[in-house]
């Protein structure tokens, strides 16, 4: 029986520079270009990272904030950083100053010698249980102006209320990373969008996704009108080198990542030209996700085949010049036209 098309809503986030990347002289304003040219191409929001080495992910919201007029902050959120108190007025803060929407990335991991020097020591399946009652707090705290107790095994309050209170459309986007099926059921109890590292189409594929779980990517992208031109920008911006080679081992031998791991496995594998998705970048110890290279057809085409498995949410990495925006802008609207989702 055929079924009938569904709605395709995509949401397209980029990523904030890193202070450690930038010259402290140069960082703001580089945040806001950025942050502008985001908003230029119609993305959806931006993602601000957090961990021990790097600047305060809630101020550089604040800056998003008031140099853009659409564009919304994904600020990733560590509960070992804050009370879940703090991260609701923050929320509703920046509702009553902005009157703005935010997204919020859960996160319930990190640098392992990040939560190590916080004393954090939280098994990996149990930081999620924390993370669904840290998040729970947050959305309670937001929904219930008459006030939330709550008791679980991490987090109790009493009669907590949260003034200015939040009005409901500003109620932020809640997103959760995790691959495991411990952040799987974590974000499927939350309601959130489960975002993770996608593999090759072949291998998510053969993947069950639950209907009931709102699915994103975490993906890097490098088009440009023919592949080898592609290639040559992907190589040049990221050099396989033995120095990154050998963080990047070091970096996963402390890592309880389990889609840090899997992937690792998976880049022993070298990426032909005729196969969009690349993990050198990982590889080498540039960034964090896979990258799709190619035409703009062929990167389309694989985008398409994502949309078609139920991803819709999608975080880019960190765009190195305004260009590469339009680049991948071309991208997404060819993948668009002919997409085909029940």
């Amino acid at each position: 029986m055929p079924t009938t098309p569904r709605k395709f809503q995509l949401n397209v986030f980029s990523t904030c520079p890193q202070s450690k990347d930038v010259p402290q002289a140069d960082y703001f304003n580089r945040v806001v270009e950025v942050a502008r040219w985001s908003e230029q191409y119609g993305y959806r929001g931006i993602l601000v990272y957090t961990d021990n080495g790097i600047v305060d992910p809630w101020q550089v919201a604040n800056v998003i904030l008031q140099n853009t007029e659409t564009l919304a902050p994904l600020v990733a959120i560590q509960p070992v950083y804050m009370h879940p108190y703090s991260v609701a007025k923050i929320i509703s803060t920046f509702g009553y100053l902005f009157d703005r929407r935010i997204y919020l990335n859960m996160v319930a991991g990190g640098f392992r010698n990040d939560l190590l020097a916080l004393n954090d020591q939280t098994p990996h399946d149990d930081r999620y249980k924390r993370l669904t009652e840290y998040t729970s707090i947050i959305r309670q705290l937001l929904e219930s102006p008459e006030g939330v107790t709550f008791k679980g095994d991490y987090y109790e309050v009493a009669n907590l209320k949260m003034s200015p209170p939040l009005r409901a459309e500003l109620m932020p986007g809640i997103l959760m990373s995790g691959s495991s099926e411990a952040g799987q059921e974590a974000a499927r109890t939350i309601g959130a969008t489960a975002i993770r590292y996608p593999q090759r189409f072949s291998g998510e594929a053969q993947l069950e996704r639950a209907p009931s779980l709102d699915s994103g990517i975490r993906v890097g992208i490098i088009a440009r009108e023919d592949s080898e031109q592609a290639w040559q920008v992907a190589h040049k911006r990221f050099p396989m080198d033995r120095k990154g080679q050998v963080l990047h081992q070091l970096a996963m031998k402390t890592s309880d990542s389990q889609w840090h791991q899997q992937l690792s496995e998976m880049a022993a594998e070298n990426a032909e030209k005729d196969d969009p998705y690349w993990l050198g970048p990982f590889e080498s110890y540039k960034t964090f996700c896979p990258y799709l290279v190619g035409s703009y057809g062929q990167v389309a085409a694989e985008l398409r085949r994502y949309f078609e498995l139920g991803f819709e949410t999608f975080i880019l990495d960190i765009p190195p010049c305004e260009e590469e925006l339009q680049h991948t802008n071309v991208v997404f609207q060819e993948a668009m036209e002919t997409v085909s989702v029940s």
